[in-house]
Order: C-alpha cells, then sequence, then structure tokens
C-alpha cells in the first residue's frame, strides 16, 4: 500500500457511515475480492453500511470469483441489515427514452 492510501483505508475504518454504490458493477479479481473481505470485516462490527447493487447476492460468487469470500462477505453485509430491493427503470433512463426509439427522417 501506498501512504495515500493508507491513510485512505483508515479514514474509511474510523467511519461511521460508508457507502459503497454500484458493487459488482464489475468482477473482481482474488486481490481485490480479499481486500473488500477485510473491509467489510474491519466496518461489520464498527460502522454503519449502504450499499448499491444491479447484481443479486446469487451473482456475487461469479464476480468476486471466490464462494468461501463471497460468503464470508454476505454473511457479513445481510446480518442485522435491511434489505431494500427496487425494481423498474432506471431514474436515470426514465426522460431519455427518445434516444432509443427509431425515428423516420422526413424529405
Amino acid at each position: 500500500f501506498t501512504r495515500k492510501s493508507q491513510i485512505r483505508l483508515k479514514r474509511l475504518r474510523d467511519s461511521n457511515l460508508v457507502i459503497i454504490d454500484d458493487l459488482m458493477f464489475m468482477a473482481m479479481d482474488q486481490k481485490e475480492a480479499n481486500l473488500f473481505f477485510h473491509l467489510i470485516n474491519d466496518l461489520y462490527n464498527s460502522a454503519s453500511i449502504i450499499l448499491t447493487s444491479n447484481k443479486g447476492p446469487s451473482d456475487w460468487g461469479e464476480l468476486l470469483g471466490d464462494p468461501a469470500i463471497t460468503t464470508a462477505v454476505l454473511d457479513r453485509i445481510v446480518h442485522r441489515a435491511e434489505v431494500i430491493q427496487l425494481s423498474g427503470d432506471s431514474y436515470r433512463m426514465k426522460n431519455r427514452t427518445s434516444i432509443f426509439e427509431e425515428e423516420s427522417v422526413q424529405n
């Protein structure tokens, strides 16, 4: 770790609330998954965690690449958790449907 990353990690570990947006957007390699587990484990009893993800927990094993790490992460995340599942269209795309519609060109 660099000095800068150590300072950032300490700041995260000392936080009362950590928000992780778009978790599992991209697959993690073994090293990243291991570091993620350690972060979640460090925060488990000391901070509130808010996670957003477009993947369900059943997809996390493939994205983390290790069933044992996936189980350990999920165990800590869902224990004492409130899960809120949203469905429907993305709010970002709600008013942008015109870019996906075919329009004919009039001469």
